[in-house]
């Protein structure tokens, strides 16, 4: 009678497990949807999912095509197919029908080459553009082999667009670009208080008007301003990866060492935050984590000062971070969720 009882205790568990796990659809989705220009990936699965990171799952995608996926362009449509038991989202290409006289065709790969249409990205790249190639996290002194400022044009105190620079030890490739940086901050864990990288400041880029040692350099766009004893690197192509939005499969306790915002260890929505964690703690680009802040320890009412009955309230989640860029045990994410301000110190989880 005992074992049936934990049977039955154990199946009721398994059930409200799985009932947890099944994928929430929006209170109202569309039956279908056709993408426009502006779309992006997250956008578009908020409009059928409450939880627009379990996109994969009802694309029933599985890891190669989340690291690769196909792309989705201004014009497809896109069907909730709910015949089955659970409900999956298809895909409608140029028009075209799939087998057995459907209309609507499993997302499959194929080529489109079309100079005027760019496929739909992931999150707005529009937040993320400065941060695809820089900032960089190097190694203590990792800028110190690399050609810097040794001059300024009349020289001037501080440097930006339009004015003349010269530069030290060009190296002999070919580039007409450079970027230019300035040794930042140390990167510390807030957990161990171990050093993970120093961060590489871009300041802006410069483009050489004549070779040379000095080499001369007109800053053609800026950031920051520019001073003697900056570093250049030369200037690589920004292209953004293709990635789709998914929740890690391991657990991730990380926690915010920077922000990059309005006011000072604080940002929010549409912002760029630092973790303590990167590759070689199972995160990759795509993921999506869930952000917390620490329940406050108060003291109960009527025991002021009593440090031995305090009580721990409860981590506030209140927003969610996209992972786009990472190093061994850094990580760069954009705030895509938040009810509040997002501040240094604070957790990011599984969502």
């Amino acid at each position: 009678m005992r074992n049936s009882i934990i049977a039955i205790a154990l199946s009721g568990f398994i059930a409200m497990q799985a009932a947890a796990d099944e994928l929430q659809l929006q209170d109202n989705p569309p039956d279908r949807y056709v993408v426009v220009k502006g779309d992006t990936l997250w956008d578009i699965s908020g409009k059928f999912l409450k939880q627009p990171w379990r996109w994969p799952e009802i694309w029933k995608m599985n890891k190669q095509e989340i690291k690769n996926p196909n792309l989705i362009y201004p014009g497809d449509l896109i069907v909730l197919d709910r015949s089955g038991k659970y409900p999956q989202l298809r895909l409608l290409k140029n028009g075209k029908y799939g087998s057995g006289g459907k209309s609507v065709v499993k997302l499959s790969p194929q080529t489109r080459i079309d100079t005027k249409t760019l496929a739909i990205p992931a999150i707005p790249t529009a937040d993320i553009e400065p941060f695809i190639s820089r900032p960089l996290v190097i190694e203590k002194d990792g800028l110190d082999s690399t050609a810097v400022i040794v001059a300024t044009q009349e020289d001037r105190v501080l440097a930006g667009t339009g004015n003349i620079v010269y530069a030290q030890g060009m190296p002999q490739e070919k580039s007409d670009y450079w970027q230019i940086y300035r040794n930042g901050n140390p990167l510390i864990d807030p957990d161990t208080k171990e050093i993970l990288g120093y961060e590489a400041v871009y300041l802006g880029q410069g483009k050489v008007t004549a070779e040379g040692d000095p080499a001369t350099l007109e800053i053609v766009k800026s950031s920051q301003e520019v001073n003697i004893g900056d570093h250049l690197l030369p200037a690589s192509k920004e292209v953004f990866p293709s990635y789709v939005p998914h929740a890690p499969e391991k657990t991730i306790n990380a926690r915010v060492m920077s922000t990059y915002g309005e006011s000072l260890g604080e940002t929010g929505r549409n912002y760029i935050i630092t973790l303590n964690k990167g590759t070689e703690d199972g995160l990759e680009v795509g993921h999506v984590l869930a952000l917390y802040r620490h329940g406050a320890n108060i003291s109960p009412f009527g025991k002021k000062n009593d440090k031995d009955s305090t009580i721990k309230l409860p981590d506030e989640r209140y927003g969610l971070a996209f992972i786009f860029r990472t190093f061994n045990h850094v990580s760069y994410a954009l705030v895509i969720q938040s009810t509040r301000p997002v501040r240094t110190l604070d957790n990011a989880q599984n969502p």
